[in-house]
C-alpha cells in the first residue's frame, strides 16, 4: 500500500493515521507486569475526622485512680492475723486492677513500700490483694 491520496480529506487522513498505529502499535507506554495474583490498592489521603457533633453526648466511665483501685483494707479476724504475724496488709481491690497498679496505689496512700503482692478474686467478685511490707515499715503502724 502506497501513501493515500488527498481526494477523501478527513477519512484519508484517518485511514493514514490508522495505518501508522497499526504498524508500529498504538499503546506507547510498556503494560505493567503483575508478579502476584492479589490487587493491592495504593493507599491514597486519609483527613482526620471532623464531626459536625459529638458522638457521646455523656463522658466515659472515670479511669483507675487510686481510690477506685484500693476499696477498703479488710479487717477480719484473718487479716488482723497476718498484720501481726506476717507483716502483711489486705486489701479488697478492684478487679481490674493488675500488682503494680495495687503496689503504687498502696504506696500513695499509706506511704509504705511492699516487698510483695500476691492476688485472688473473691466469690463476691472483687480482688482480695496481700500486700506484704518490706522490713523497714511495720503493718502495725499502718
Amino acid at each position: 500500500m502506497g501513501k493515500a491520496k488527498k481526494v477523501g480529506g478527513k477519512n484519508a487522513e484517518k485511514a493514514l493515521k490508522a495505518q501508522k498505529a497499526h504498524k508500529k502499535g498504538a499503546r506507547r507506554v510498556a503494560k505493567k507486569l503483575r508478579y502476584t495474583v492479589h490487587f493491592r490498592v495504593k493507599p491514597t489521603l486519609k483527613s482526620p475526622r471532623n464531626p459536625k457533633y459529638a458522638k457521646k453526648s455523656v463522658p466515659g466511665k472515670r479511669t483507675m485512680d487510686k481510690y477506685r483501685i484500693v476499696r477498703h483494707p479488710l479487717t477480719t479476724e484473718h487479716a488482723m492475723k497476718r498484720i501481726e504475724d506476717h507483716n502483711t496488709l489486705v486489701f479488697v481491690c478492684d478487679l481490674r486492677a493488675s500488682k503494680p497498679q495495687i503496689r503504687q496505689a498502696v504506696k500513695q496512700l499509706y506511704n509504705v513500700e511492699s516487698s510483695k503482692i500476691n492476688t485472688l478474686i473473691r466469690p463476691d467478685g472483687f480482688k482480695k490483694a496481700y500486700v506484704k511490707l518490706t522490713p523497714e515499715y511495720d503493718a502495725l503502724d499502718v
